[in-house]
């Protein structure tokens, strides 16, 4: 393996932990930092939200729907099993798990597959699909 291969896979590991741990905690700013501008992500609700300013009404509306008001006061998503093929030393996919905890316990669960750019040496999500496979019954999430 050539050492920008390696550097490819941790950036883009790195970038994922950020995406949680930054959406988790509300820290929007952060999370748009995580994106290409053109990016385009699909949450399964029959539209795919495109270019950045788009993207983040996805984050702005769930925590409008969501927060204290609606039975929160955490959200821990975690992620396993993450596929990383590196494409070149520009783009990448990559395919991994998620689970989601809130004080209900585990809420939902389900699927990341993803497209990452580096621009300028940094590596973005250029594009994320969600797919959830299960909600707890009690979910805190709407669905």
């Amino acid at each position: 393996m050539e050492i920008w291969q390696v550097i490819a896979r941790e950036s883009i590991r790195d970038l994922v932990a950020r995406y949680n741990a930054n959406g988790d905690t509300g820290r929007f700013a952060q999370v748009r930092e995580l994106f290409s501008p053109d990016a385009s992500m699909d949450i399964g609700n029959g539209q795919v939200y495109s270019g950045i300013e788009q993207v983040m009404t996805i984050f702005t509306g769930t925590k409008e729907t969501t927060g204290t008001a609606a039975g929160f006061t955490h959200v821990r998503h975690s992620t396993t099993t993450h596929q990383i093929d590196l494409i070149d030393e520009t783009h990448a996919m990559g395919r991994l798990y998620f689970f989601v905890v809130t004080d209900i316990g585990l809420d939902h669960w389900g699927r990341y597959v993803d497209s990452y750019i580096s621009l300028n040496g940094v590596w973005k999500f250029a594009s994320r699909k969600v797919t959830v496979d299960g909600w707890a019954t009690n979910s805190l999430f709407p669905h």
